[in-house]
């Protein structure tokens, strides 16, 4: 089989693409299979990553929802993008999670946790700063609102499509992504306000 090649720039033909390698995948089509995967892993990572509440499992999470998404492709039949039937997959591998691990506490090893996370984290690193420092914002905002900013404005996701990942309507969405804008600005202008105090004249 013969696949198109992946634009570069997310837009309606790459979904489509998408969507025709994962309706080809039904069909047991390895290339198709590698096509899909490739085509969305960043999005899915990026995704668990911000919506759980564990940055370290997102890996995991990642591997979760392509094996319920491999494992289900038979039932899915294009009626929406292959990539918002795999984020509303994901959706439902972070809330699985979420309960699992809110009622399975793990124990921890060490007497000073804080301490060995911090030790375990990448540094120096392009960026690594910013994105800490986006994770951190983005980690103080209500759920919901967490969500929607980071399938439209991260993954850049239509509003459709992220209204039909969070089963909300379309509205709603577009009020927490206005919601969200407004209170990660304001916490921008308190962090930088706060960055001017401590320096000296």
């Amino acid at each position: 089989m013969i696949t198109p090649a992946l634009p570069r720039s997310r837009d309606e033909s790459t979904d489509q693409a998408i969507t025709a390698w994962a309706l080809a995948a039904r069909t047991g089509d390895p290339v198709a299979v590698e096509h899909f995967v490739r085509a969305l892993h960043r999005d899915v990572r990026r995704y668990v990553t911000y919506l759980g509440a564990d940055p370290q499992a997102a890996d995991d999470l990642t591997q979760d929802t392509f094996l319920r998404a491999l494992g289900s492709l038979h039932r899915f039949e294009g009626r929406s993008s292959a990539r918002t039937w795999l984020l509303s997959i994901a959706r439902r591998a972070v809330i699985d999670n979420l309960r699992y691990t809110a009622a399975r506490p793990r124990v921890c090893d060490t007497d000073d946790w804080q301490s060995a996370a911090e030790r375990a984290q990448p540094r120096g690193l392009p960026g690594f700063d910013d994105g800490v420092a986006l994770a951190d914002l983005l980690a103080a905002l209500p759920d919901e609102r967490r969500e929607a900013f980071v399938l439209t404005q991260l993954l850049g996701l239509p509003y459709a499509d992220a209204a039909h990942v969070s089963n909300c309507p379309v509205g709603t969405v577009r009020s927490r992504v206005a919601r969200a804008r407004q209170a990660l600005i304001e916490r921008l202008h308190a962090a930088e306000g706060a960055e001017l105090v401590g320096v000296p004249a």
